[in-house]
C-alpha cells in the first residue's frame, strides 16, 4: 500500500485545497498522470503521481483544505491485492514531511523548519489550519513579542472562490512575501552582473527567423534560456537544492521561467530539460507555459521541480534585473533589456545591442568566483547563438 500526499509546490505553499479528483477507487494509474485539481494562492494545479499503482481510497472530500504533508489518497502497489502488508516506500523529493501519525499534531513543513530555528516549542502554537493545524504565520505571530496567541493572515489558507479579485491579490502577496522574506533570512546571497555585447546573437535571430514561418519564430527570451542551461552543465553548483544544511546538485536542468500574472502577483514553473531541447521546442515549450500561467492551470511537477529560476524583464524596459532566490534553490539568473551602448569593438568606438546578465547566488554552496566564471561562460555562449 502507498499512500499519496499533498506535495509541497513550493515555499510559499503550506497548503491546498482539493477541487476535484480525477480518480476514482479502483482506477489504475502510471506515474506522471494527472489525478486530482488542487487550489492554491497562486493558481489551479493539475496534480501528478509519482508511482504506478491502483487506486484503493480516497481520503480527502472535494472543497477540503489540507496541509502538504497530509495523506490524501491510498494506492495499491502493481499487483498487490487489499490486505496485503506492503511497506511504505518514501515520499517524492516534492514532499517535504511524511504525512501526520495518529495523535501527532499537524504542523506544516514551513511552519516545523521556522519553529525550529526560533526555538518555538510547537506545543505552545495555537493552531489556525484546517483541524488546528500549524501554519508559518502562527509560528511567526507565536514568535513576535507579547504574541499570546497566532492569528492567520489571509494567506494561510487557499481563498475560497466566491473571493474577490482584491482578496485574491492580497493572498497571493502574502505568499510571495512569505517566500521571499525567509529567502532573504535564510540565504546568503552575492550578487554579480555582466554586460553581454549582443550584436551577433540579434543578427543570428533576425536572419534565422526571415526563415521562418510567423508562427515559429524565436524571441530572444529562448536564445538565453538555452545559454543558461548549457553554461549550467559546466557550473553544477548553480543548479540544484539546498536541503536539511546540504546542497543536492540537480542532473537535470529545469528551468523555472519568472511569469507575471494578469491580476498581479507571478510564478515561476519550469520548462524541464532545456540544455537537451532545441530552440524550436524551446520557444514552444515557453509559449505554451505562459498560455496555461495566464489561464491558471499549471502541472504540479512545474511548480516542485525548478532547478534554477531566470527572470527576463526586457520587455518591461528595466536596464538591469537583481532578483532573489526562491528557496530551496540556489541561484536565480536576471536579464535586462537588450539596449543599445557604446562599446569598443577591434579597437573602435561603435554602438552595440548589449543586455546586462545578473547572478544571485547562495554562499553556502558557490562563491563570487565561480559565479564570475558561470556568467563568463554564459556571455561567451550568446557570441555563439548558432551553436546552441
Amino acid at each position: 500500500m502507498r499512500d499519496f500526499t499533498l506535495p509541497s509546490l513550493g515555499a510559499d505553499m503550506d497548503e491546498g485545497k482539493l477541487l476535484e479528483w480525477l480518480v476514482t477507487p479502483g482506477d489504475e494509474v502510471t506515474k506522471g498522470q494527472v489525478i486530482a485539481l488542487v487550489d492554491t494562492s497562486k493558481a489551479t494545479l493539475e496534480v501528478e503521481i509519482w508511482f504506478d499503482g491502483t487506486v484503493h481510497e480516497l481520503l480527502t472530500e472535494i472543497g477540503e483544505v489540507v496541509p502538504v504533508g497530509e495523506v490524501m489518497a491510498r494506492f495499491l502497489e502493481p499487483g498487490e491485492v487489499p490486505g496485503e502488508a506492503v511497506a511504505a516506500p518514501s515520499p517524492p523529493p516534492s514532499a517535504a514531511v511524511a504525512p501526520p501519525q495518529a495523535g501527532r499534531r499537524r504542523v506544516s513543513p514551513a511552519a516545523r523548519r521556522r519553529a525550529k530555528e526560533l526555538g518555538i516549542d510547537l506545543d505552545g502554537v495555537t493552531g489556525s489550519g484546517p483541524e488546528g493545524a500549524v501554519t508559518l504565520a502562527d509560528v511567526e505571530s507565536a514568535a513576535r513579542p507579547g504574541a499570546e496567541e497566532a492569528v492567520a493572515p489571509v494567506a494561510a489558507a487557499p481563498v475560497a472562490e466566491s473571493a474577490s479579485p482584491a482578496d485574491k491579490q492580497a493572498a497571493m502577496r502574502q505568499a510571495i512575501a512569505a517566500a521571499m522574506s525567509r529567502s532573504k533570512r535564510e540565504i546568503p546571497h552575492y550578487y554579480l552582473s555582466e554586460t553581454i555585447p549582443m550584436r551577433r546573437a540579434v543578427e543570428w535571430l533576425t536572419a534565422e527567423n526571415a526563415q521562418r514561418p510567423i508562427t515559429e519564430r524565436l524571441l530572444m527570451t529562448v536564445v538565453q534560456l538555452k545559454a543558461v542551461a548549457l553554461a549550467l552543465r559546466e557550473f553544477p553548483e548553480m543548479n540544484g537544492f539546498f536541503r536539511d544544511g546540504a546542497f543536492e546538485a540537480s542532473p537535470a536542468v529545469h528551468l523555472g521561467v519568472a511569469v507575471a500574472l494578469r491580476q498581479g502577483g507571478l510564478v515561476a514553473p519550469a520548462i524541464h530539460d532545456v540544455a537537451d531541447k532545441d530552440l524550436t521546442q524551446l520557444m514552444r515549450d515557453l509559449t505554451d507555459l505562459v498560455r496555461r500561467v495566464r489561464a491558471g492551470s499549471l502541472k504540479s511537477s512545474e511548480l516542485s521541480d525548478p532547478t534554477i529560476t531566470v527572470t527576463n524583464l526586457g520587455e518591461q524596459g528595466v536596464e538591469a534585473v537583481y532578483g532573489v532566490i526562491y528557496p530551496p534553490q540556489v541561484a536565480i539568473v536576471g536579464f535586462g533589456r537588450v539596449m543599445e551602448r557604446p562599446w569598443v569593438e577591434d579597437l573602435a568606438l561603435t554602438v552595440a545591442p548589449t543586455v546586462i546578465a545578473s547572478l544571485a547566488a547562495d554562499h553556502r554552496v558557490s562563491d563570487g568566483r565561480r559565479g564570475a566564471l558561470f556568467l563568463a561562460n554564459l556571455r561567451d555562449r550568446l557570441q555563439r547563438p548558432e551553436d546552441l
